[in-house]
């Protein structure tokens, strides 16, 4: 299946032209509340954000740490639809026509809601991360035949070489390089590490890359960028907007993610 550009492309495009690194912003769609997060996706990209995340909330998240598994149990608990999700997007779209927005979920989601997922482009969505597909896999394969979503694909620390070819090969948009071994939210980064593994990833793709989990500091931010497309942070703005939702005062969140666009882009 021929696969179309999207925002997505052209949003990564505009940043190479002007030696920019790109900052990704997660938040999981419900938590707190829809409106929250439709607050949140505009002030995110008035903050630096380049390409929004959404989380698609799912019982069994499993490659969350306890801080995004906690959001994405909140979300259902707000009953959270997939419908939801669509009418978010295109409530933002109404605003906003240029950020790429990335729908990250779990297979079952996608494979229970394939046909409308072939339509997903027209509320407004550009990709989507299935965490828990192989990375060799396309879209198609899963029922999903849309040619204007990217595929996103997730490679780890512990990916073989050999598979690493056949993910890039299958991927679109760009390569979401994990930078540490474990769930979202944990610590330790190698640097040294992920510096080897995305070089080799590079080597295999004229995709970009883009590293993510564990990333919670401009340093560490900072550091990644050095080595890579563009980095994306999760748990650590999970966790702030959960700290928040009380008063609804998210300031600290916009602040934080200004000091990591500054800290990419030096």
């Amino acid at each position: 299946m021929e696969y179309l550009l999207t925002r997505l492309d052209d949003k990564i495009s505009s940043l190479n032209k002007t030696s920019k690194k790109a900052l990704v912003a997660y938040l999981v769609a419900g938590d707190p509340d829809l409106n929250s997060t439709l607050e949140l996706m505009h002030e995110f990209v008035n903050a630096g954000v380049d390409i929004l995340e959404i989380g698609v909330p799912f019982t069994d998240p499993i490659a969350e740490g306890p801080i995004i598994q906690a959001a994405h149990d909140r979300a259902l608990k707000n009953n959270t639809s997939l419908t939801d999700i669509f009418w978010l997007v295109e409530k933002f779209r109404k605003d906003n026509t240029e950020t790429p927005i990335i729908l990250m979920g779990y297979m079952n989601t996608f494979l229970a809601n394939s046909h409308a997922f072939t339509e997903a482009h027209c509320s407004g969505s550009d990709a989507v991360l299935i965490v828990d597909v192989p990375g060799e896999s396309n879209l198609e394969e899963l029922g999903i035949k849309n040619k204007n979503l990217a595929s996103i694909s997730l490679i780890a620390p512990t990916t073989s070489e050999d598979r690493i070819a056949k993910i890039c090969n299958s991927s679109s948009g760009f390569i979401y390089y994990v930078t540490l071994r474990g769930v979202t939210g944990s610590s330790h980064l190698n640097i040294d590490e992920a510096e080897k593994n995305i070089n080799f990833i590079k080597s295999q793709t004229s995709l970009p890359v883009f590293a993510g989990f564990g990333i919670k500091t401009p340093e560490d931010a900072s550091n990644l960028s050095k080595i890579s497309d563009g980095i994306v942070i999760g748990s650590t703005l999970v966790e702030m907007i959960h700290n928040q939702s009380d008063q609804k005062e998210f300031k600290k969140i916009y602040n934080y993610l200004h000091e990591m666009s500054k800290a990419i882009n030096r």
